[in-house]
């Protein structure tokens, strides 16, 4: 029998931590969680590590990220003492910004096409989200300058507008799984060549880079939407390098607002504030009133998170207020990834209801946000408000309402393909169980048609 060479880096790093062997294993299925992945570590596989034993893929990276967010500096596998990635695969790509972001851009999307492991299922990075304005803008920098080939004049960059916003209406109306290899071949090959070819005028060089911007935003999305975090992050990331280089007011800000939204949703909100704030600063009076109304009603969330009551209701007035006075306004093709500008303020405003306890009011506004989208093309999103709204109708007390809410959630699901939805009907089957128990004839009606959907879905 061999015996293994006790890792004293790790030991090192957990006394440093403070943590317990056990607290080491409670965060590393934390951070498992938020990247879609589910561990049984233990304080006795914490123990192994220490004595030698080599978690398997993809628990380092977890590890890393574990004391990462505790020690405040970035961990790497090599710091922990275990072996890196295999050959030509590095865990940091995406996630510094240290090269241009047309080429971190395409090695992601190569390594994502290519299903490297690492990379799918990949910790969201706390260090990553706090990226200076500074890196960003070294990063705009390095963006590709004129090359050699043929000259790309409006009519190219239409084409692959074109092409993204037809994949846009696509992932909102049957989700992020849907075509999500294709987009991110199409990201690194036309969209990718696009960016590194020669143009008729600097005018074109920006709207060809804005829309790069907003294809990398895409791309970040549906690897959301799939449960790939800390893959969305590195995508979300390049974005506004791409976005700040195009010099397009308002777009850097805009990818701002979806990380911070992110964070939110992971329960990150260390930084979410900062984020949204950035966001925000970058686009006011330098959008229309509607864009403006978007990062206002993001902004509005972050402080809910955090007590400030007074303050997100501030900002929820405003982002209404702004929706009122643009109702005319030509709105950016980026700024309308979730559909009408309307929907949305309703949705995030919903969710400021429900972070501060106003279950009638959440419930009212996430209706409201259901009804204002098409029902054709925004299938995904609607379910969700829908799910949302049901939530909130059943901790009232009025269970045979969020019943009917339900079922018609699950009927707006059907073709769509997302983690998402799959994971809220999942919730719902849940949120159920009680009445279930008691004999409700509604719920359990309910519960059937959801155990099918799962099915079906899988």
């Amino acid at each position: 029998m061999t015996s293994r060479t006790p890792n004293h880096q790790l030991k090192a790093l957990i006394d440093e931590s403070g943590l317990p062997y056990e607290g080491v294993a409670r965060a590393v299925r934390a951070v498992a969680t938020e990247s879609g992945q589910r561990l049984a570590t233990n304080k006795s596989a914490v123990h192994h590590w220490t004595q030698g034993a080599v978690p398997a893929e993809p628990t380092p990276q977890y590890l890393a990220e574990v004391f990462s967010r505790r020690l405040g500096r970035r961990v790497t596998l090599e710091d922990l003492g275990l072996p890196s990635l295999g050959a030509g695969e590095d865990d940091s790509i995406g996630l510094t910004l240290d090269v241009d972001p047309v080429e971190a851009l395409t090695t992601i999307g190569r390594a994502d096409v290519n299903r490297r492991r690492f990379l799918a299922a990949s910790a969201y990075s706390m260090a990553a989200a706090v990226l200076s304005h500074q890196t960003v803008q070294e990063a705009a920098a390095r963006t590709p300058a004129a090359a050699t080939g043929r000259v790309a004049g409006h009519a190219d960059v239409a084409a692959v507008r074109e092409m993204v916003r037809l994949f846009m209406e696509m992932d909102e109306r049957h989700g992020g799984q849907h075509g999500r290899s294709a987009f991110v071949q199409y990201l690194v090959t036309d969209v990718a060549e696009l960016c590194r070819g020669r143009f008729a005028s600097d005018a074109i060089r920006a709207e060809a880079l804005s829309v790069a911007a907003a294809g990398a935003h895409l791309a970040g999305w549906k690897a959301y939407d799939y449960g790939a975090q800390g893959l969305a992050q590195r995508y979300y990331l390049q974005s506004p390098a791409l976005a700040r280089a195009s010099g397009i007011p308002g777009q850097d800000g805009f990818v701002m607002r979806t990380m911070s939204q992110q964070g939110m949703k992971l329960h990150r909100p260390e930084h979410c504030l900062a984020l949204a704030e950035t966001g925000w600063a970058k686009a006011k009076g330098k959008v229309d009133p509607r864009t403006e109304a978007l990062f206002a009603i993001t902004h509005a969330h972050a402080p809910a998170k955090t007590g400030q009551h007074k303050a997100a209701f501030a900002d929820v007035d405003r982002a209404h207020a702004a929706l009122a006075a643009g109702q005319d306004a030509d709105v950016p093709f980026w700024a309308l990834a979730w559909g009408p500008p309307a929907a949305t303020v309703h949705s995030r405003t919903a969710k400021v209801f429900e972070t501060v306890g106003d279950r009638p009011n959440a419930a009212k506004e996430y209706a409201t946000a259901a009804a204002s989208r098409p029902g054709a093309t925004y299938a995904r999103i609607i379910a969700l408000d829908l799910v949302a709204q049901a939530e909130q109708q059943a901790q009232q007390g009025s269970f045979e309402q969020a019943c009917a809410t339900w079922h018609r959630a699950i009927e707006t699901m059907d073709g769509v393909r997302s983690t998402r939805t799959r994971k809220a009907v999942r919730s719902m089957r849940s949120d159920l169980r009680p009445y279930r128990a008691r004999g409700l004839r509604c719920a359990a009606e309910l519960d059937e048609r959801a155990r099918l959907f799962l099915t079906q879905a899988r």
